[in-house]
């Protein structure tokens, strides 16, 4: 089923992959990475002008990672705005996708942090850098096929 913003992406010529409603009536759409940025820049030329979040999770051990981003058109006036998630999938061997951060400023920490435990690499995000782990970490910790290093067991410990 094609939602209203899924129609508009077609009758306008931008390529996108309707992947339906969540549960709450949202349309969720897949954006390719190399897409993403010029589809984010019209996005917020069509109104969409509040980031409200964006995480990032990885998909299967072994597979896809994916940047989620909540976006919302807020209007003067209206009581329910309209809102939509993005999907941008990548690779897991080299995970880049363009930042946003010069469209919405508010996704600066919420890139890093993405970047910080998953490794996707923002392309022209300006501080792309540790948040909060330590600067020396080795890996990605959210990943699904990650191995902490240096681990010991808590249950030997008195």
């Amino acid at each position: 089923m094609q939602g209203r913003l899924s129609a508009w992406l077609v009758k306008h010529g931008l390529i996108h992959r309707s992947l339906g409603f969540d549960y709450q009536g949202i349309e969720t759409l897949q954006i390719k990475p190399k897409d993403w940025h010029s589809i984010a820049v019209i996005l917020y030329v069509y109104g969409y002008n509040y980031l409200r979040s964006q995480c990032a999770y990885d998909v299967a051990p072994g597979g896809l990672l994916a940047s989620v981003y909540h976006l919302t058109r807020i209007e003067y006036g209206v009581d329910q705005p309209e809102e939509v998630c993005i999907k941008v999938f990548a690779s897991r061997r080299n995970p880049r996708i363009p930042s946003v951060f010069w469209v919405w400023k508010s996704v600066d920490f919420q890139e890093r942090e993405s970047y910080d435990m998953l490794g996707i690499s923002y392309d022209n995000h300006p501080r792309l850098k540790r948040i909060l782990m330590p600067e020396s970490w080795i890996g990605w910790p959210l990943r699904k096929d990650y191995i902490a290093p240096n681990f010991y067991e808590i249950q030997d410990a008195h």
